[in-house]
């Protein structure tokens, strides 16, 4: 089953990552990303990498969906829905594109493959936070919560409205 549910995401990602090229506008790009990017993250779930399967569903929902918001505010066309195309420099994209797909798949036959030492570590979102960060996980935890707290600052200070002005009338 979990194999099944492998290729059926993996082709659906793939499928949506085309589609952010194929539809015609920008709207409708965005939630084909994000499409994709839900689907990969469904991936890594089933590879075994919770932590990183939740990361990536997360933040590219909180990602795409910005972007979307913003659209909607900022964009000529009403919502980014106008048609409009998204390929530039056709030629040249897919000569660049066919390329590098050449040299990988040049890479993939020709390189020896390592064989495999050892076995899995017995937590991987440790040993892969470890392996990233090393020493300064703590460093990255505290600008974080800096982060969020610059966040939520600058939506406060951004409003002229107090916490109990309702409609404007006190």
């Amino acid at each position: 089953m979990e194999t099944v549910a492998f290729w059926v995401l993996g082709v659906a990602a793939v499928g949506a990552g085309v589609a952010v090229f194929v539809v015609d506008s920008m709207a409708r790009a965005t939630f084909a990303l994000l499409t994709s990017f839900l689907c990969t993250g469904g991936v890594l779930l089933l590879a075994g990498l919770h932590y990183l399967g939740v990361l990536v569903i997360l933040m590219m929902i909180m990602e795409m969906l910005v972007m979307a918001v913003f659209m909607i505010m900022y964009m000529m066309n009403p919502a980014g829905l106008m048609p409009m195309t998204m390929l530039h420099n056709t030629r040249g994209a897919l000569a660049i594109a066919g390329a590098a797909f050449a040299a990988m798949a040049a890479g993939i036959v020709t390189v020896p493959w390592p064989e495999r030492r050892g076995s899995p570590p017995p937590d991987p979102t440790f040993a892969l936070g470890e392996s990233i960060m090393g020493p300064a996980m703590l460093v990255m935890i505290v600008i974080g919560l800096a982060i969020l707290a610059t966040m939520i600052a600058t939506v406060v200070l951004a409003t002229d409205r107090g916490r109990y002005d309702r409609d404007g009338a006190q």
